[in-house]
């Protein structure tokens, strides 16, 4: 059985998905919907000339081509995307965010439930090798009880986008909601618990400064510290660098619990390296009692690397999507429920950086 996608949106997140398809096994593109000409035109050499353009979505809709959704538009036209597709019978894999705003995701998942058909939130750092290896060893008991985890993503600027629409917090959300919505999310999953309370000191301070949009400065933080609390005593913290290109890892992501500490650290794209080349990811975990520290290389295929900027993340998360659909039965692994946290807990952060305020995050979902 071969599932035929349709993407509604096909900038440069969507040219990464694309390319996964591609490589995994049953699955292929076969529509693709985007208002941009040239990215329409792009779209189908990515796909190996196999999918047929629409300047709009519901012509996509209705053309029969379709088997599964997938949603990789700008993040403020998720909502009204959203509440439109969810009436047909088709799965869903939205991109995150889920949407700009808790109160927009609270509507789409008021108006999904009961649905038969199922709506997935794209979280894919869960689905990072080193993640899931990291995860594997709390599942085992390595770490006892998780009671602190720490993240730091140091890395490159916002890319450019059709229209520089990541530029501004109208649009995304701002960056604790639309890049930092996975560190939310693999936080509250990797915890097992809710946050309660968000406390951020962030800023503007360095990248796209000099630029103007329609006499507009770009007001999107680019760094951050940002810690959460959480219902069962467990604390999260973010050390978010927008303007550290060339950081030997992009991704530290560390947990530690009364026995042990297991951390993950993960390169950067190959194409943002001084050597071009890709690396491998690694593990360390450091026991307690015995002093003990172990390392280890985490590989993934060179063709997975190379079809996205997240470290074979994309790739692995569509496997577990296609699964689902074809087993058809089960729940998605990341639902709308998680996707509404992941950007309370952004939107919330945001308020934080700008007020100075701890933000309770009670009520919220």
């Amino acid at each position: 059985m071969t599932l035929r996608y349709g993407l509604i949106g096909s900038g440069m997140m969507g040219q990464e998905h694309i390319r996964n398809l591609t490589l995994l096994d049953g699955c292929e593109v076969t529509a693709i919907a985007d208002p941009d000409a040239a990215m329409r035109a792009r779209s189908v050499e990515t796909s190996g000339g196999k999918a047929r353009a629409f300047s709009d979505y519901k012509d996509m809709l209705s053309s029969g081509l379709v088997d599964a959704l997938l949603i990789v538009s700008p993040n403020d036209t998720h909502h009204a995307i959203l509440m439109d597709v969810l009436d047909t019978g088709l799965p869903i894999l939205c991109e995150k965010p889920l949407c700009t705003t808790t109160a927009h995701c609270r509507e789409v998942a008021q108006k999904a439930a009961g649905r038969a058909a199922p709506v997935w939130v794209a979280m894919e750092y869960r689905y990072m090798p080193p993640v899931q290896r990291l995860l594997a060893e709390i599942d085992a008991g390595t770490l006892g009880t998780p009671r602190m985890m720490a993240i730091r993503e140091h890395r490159f600027p916002f890319l450019e986008k059709v229209e520089d629409w990541n530029r501004f917090n109208i649009r995304t959300g701002g960056t604790l909601v639309e890049k930092c919505c996975h560190f939310w999310d693999l936080m509250r999953f990797t915890l097992k618990s809710d946050p309660v309370r968000v406390y951020a000191s962030g800023a503007a301070d360095v990248n796209h400064r000099n630029e103007r949009y329609d006499g507009r400065t770009p007001d999107i933080i680019d760094n951050a510290f940002v810690t959460v609390d959480f219902e069962n005593g467990a604390r999260g913290m973010l050390d978010l660098c927008m303007f550290a290109e060339g950081a030997a890892w992009q991704e530290e992501i560390a947990v530690t619990g009364d026995k042990a500490r297991v951390e993950a650290r993960v390169p950067g794209p190959a194409r943002f390296a001084a050597d071009g080349r890709e690396r491998a990811a690694e593990i360390e975990i450091s026991f307690r009692a015995t002093k003990q520290v172990v390392r280890e290389e985490v590989s993934v295929d060179e063709a997975v690397l190379s079809a996205g900027d997240h470290h074979g993340s994309t790739f692995f998360q569509h496997q577990r999507f296609r699964d689902l659909l074809r087993s058809g039965k089960g729940t998605p692994e990341v639902s709308l429920h998680d996707g509404v946290w992941s950007v309370a807990v952004g939107e919330a952060a945001e308020e934080s950086a700008r007020t100075g305020q701890a933000i309770s995050l009670t009520g919220m979902v």
